[in-house]
């Protein structure tokens, strides 16, 4: 059996993170199928090797959701990180990372809802919904509140100047 090293020094597992609103303004979040506190949370998922944070951000959304009528708006300025506690470190990514940095990138939903299936391939969502992204902190897991505080500092002025424009433009 290996052994692990402390967490300290094990790196951040790459990964992309998504905020996907649509023209009302609110974002789709999943309820995580794994976790028995019923957490919510954006779709998120690691970046190949050779792979961009754009391009993994498009695979990883279908994957999980199956969307893919989706627009680029932007992306988060830096890389998030967040640690895991060690329990769910020691047994998430072989026990390789003590969490994930993250690149964010916001996409404007412009398909229908029933484009969404989160009965997919390998499902990790059990329900999921539109929700105004202002709630998102509430509802995450303890160890993602922070991040979700902070995209929404830097994506909600662009959601809302989207959702503006949307309804100007009728």
């Amino acid at each position: 059996m290996n052994k692990l090293k402390p967490l300290i020094e094990r790196p951040y597992r790459p990964c992309v993170g998504l905020m996907v609103f649509n023209y009302l303004g609110d974002v789709f979040s999943g309820q995580r199928l794994d976790n028995p506190n019923n957490a919510w949370q954006l779709p998120q998922g690691g970046i190949n090797e050779g792979e961009s944070p754009i391009d993994a951000a498009f695979r990883e959304l279908e994957e999980e959701t199956s969307i893919r009528s989706v627009n680029y708006v932007a992306e988060y300025p830096e890389w998030l990180n967040y640690e895991v506690p060690d329990y769910l470190a020691n047994n998430l990514w072989e026990g390789k990372y003590r969490g994930q940095t993250q690149k964010w990138i916001l996409l404007y939903f412009n398909g229908l809802d029933n484009e969404i299936n989160i009965d997919t391939l390998n499902p990790e969502f059990k329900n999921w919904l539109w929700i105004n992204p202002i709630q998102l902190p509430s509802k995450a897991i303890y160890f993602k509140k922070d991040v979700y505080k902070k995209i929404n500092e830097i994506f909600l002025p662009i959601i809302k100047e989207y959702v503006n424009w949307f309804f100007l433009e009728q």
